[in-house]
């Protein structure tokens, strides 16, 4: 919880404002319900433990402090009680949230549902899909202009998957997002929209960003989409590291994949990397953004990268750990302007994308990797709008 969220700690943060006495409550149903939030590390040093302040006093600091000067840690959940603990400064609406929302009585959002299943001009539409599509609209509008609220950063929405293959219809969505958005007073400085990597949806983003509308391109797993997204001048650009160390573990046959193990790579971080360093060495806009990271030696493997989405577990062992420049870690950033500027990439790496080429180019993994995001996000959307079909319309309505 990404986004592109706030400028990387290269930038000066924005600090949290005060948000509903400090609580905001959110529970997860399924590990699918997911809310990303990106931690503020501006905000007051956390205290490890109840008996280390002496110790950070003393000019010690935690590892979240330490990690945190180097990308940006977006904390991978949709548990917040406490916005004392990883003070969010960004967060991703979904379809996947909408329905972590419905399955709870009591939550700060419910309004949110609510005023979306009552609004007349959705009410008003004689065609019922057309209805439910404009529920769902309104409903993540509602509860982003909420989140816009309670974070100083940016708020990525989802785009509907089932557009994926469709440039147009993804930017009529965006355009209906962004009206609706307005409505609501939240400035598209404030927004990004979350687009799956296909080539229709890159050609999207492309569009869109030439229009001055934030894009975030998600699932992407091959150099081929990374570069293609970054020539796109995409705001944030999504890799999801643990996914394809996954794939690489249970199948053989992608030449990406494989040509990174055989160097005794990891793909994923691999492919991070020279994602990385493509936008870095040739002056592309586009941040980047690692997801599905596993554990702490991932996260320290990508130091430098714009921005980090890490498992809570991770978060806070990071967080109860204290660490002083001579202790058993040495914080480097991994990746760099310097070191991407020596990085040497093949003439056909450096191609103009377009769709036959990145067709040719997308391997085994990335197809069936993308193949299986997009049916976990169409999955999603049916969801919400077999929801919304059942309860609407709502009570006191």
């Amino acid at each position: 919880m990404s986004l592109s969220l706030q400028s990387p700690p290269s930038s000066t943060l924005s600090s949290s404002s005060s948000l509903h006495d400090g609580k905001l409550r959110l529970l997860a149903r399924s590990a699918a319900s997911k809310l990303a939030f990106c931690y503020n590390p501006s905000l007051p040093r956390i205290r490890a433990t109840s008996n280390s302040s002496s110790s950070l006093d003393a000019g010690l600091s935690t590892e979240l402090d330490a990690v945190s000067s180097f990308s940006e840690i977006v904390p991978d959940t949709v548990i917040f009680d406490d916005f004392e603990k990883f003070p969010p400064t960004a967060a991703t609406v979904s379809s996947s949230l909408l329905l972590g929302i419905c399955s709870l009585p009591d939550t700060i959002f419910g309004n949110a549902i609510e005023m979306a299943l009552a609004d007349r001009g959705c009410y008003g539409l004689a065609n019922n899909e057309m209805r439910l599509s404009c529920f769902v609209n309104k409903a993540l509008v509602n509860v982003g202009g909420d989140m816009a609220k309670l974070v100083p950063g940016r708020v990525s929405t989802e785009v509907d998957a089932r557009l994926a293959y469709d440039t147009h219809g993804i930017i009529r969505k965006v355009h209906d997002l962004l009206k609706l958005y307005g409505e609501v007073n939240v400035p598209p400085e404030r927004l990004l929209f979350k687009i799956p990597s296909t080539w229709q949806g890159i050609e999207a983003s492309r569009l869109l960003e030439s229009e001055g509308i934030q894009t975030h391109l998600t699932f992407v797993y091959s150099f081929a989409q990374a570069a293609a997204a970054a020539q796109a001048g995409a705001s944030v650009v999504q890799i999801f590291v643990g996914r394809l160390r996954d794939w690489a573990r249970n199948h053989s046959g992608d030449p990406e994949v494989d040509a990174a193990t055989r160097r005794g790579e990891d793909p994923g971080l691999a492919l991070v990397t020279k994602a990385y360093n493509y936008i870095h060495k040739y002056g592309h806009k586009s941040k980047l953004m690692a997801a599905a990271v596993r554990n702490k030696q991932d996260l320290f493997s990508l130091l430098g990268v714009d921005y980090i989405i890490a498992p809570l577990k991770v978060m806070q062992s990071l967080k109860e750990s204290i660490t002083a420049p001579d202790e058993k870690y040495s914080f480097v950033s991994r990746l760099s302007p310097e070191s991407a500027a020596t990085y040497n990439f093949s003439e056909e790496e450096l191609r103009k994308w377009d769709q036959l080429s990145l067709g040719s180019a997308m391997g085994p993994a990335s197809v069936e990797l993308l193949a299986a995001g997009l049916d976990g996000y169409v999955n999603q959307a049916k969801r919400v709008e077999e929801l919304f079909g059942k309860i609407w319309p709502p009570p006191n309505v």
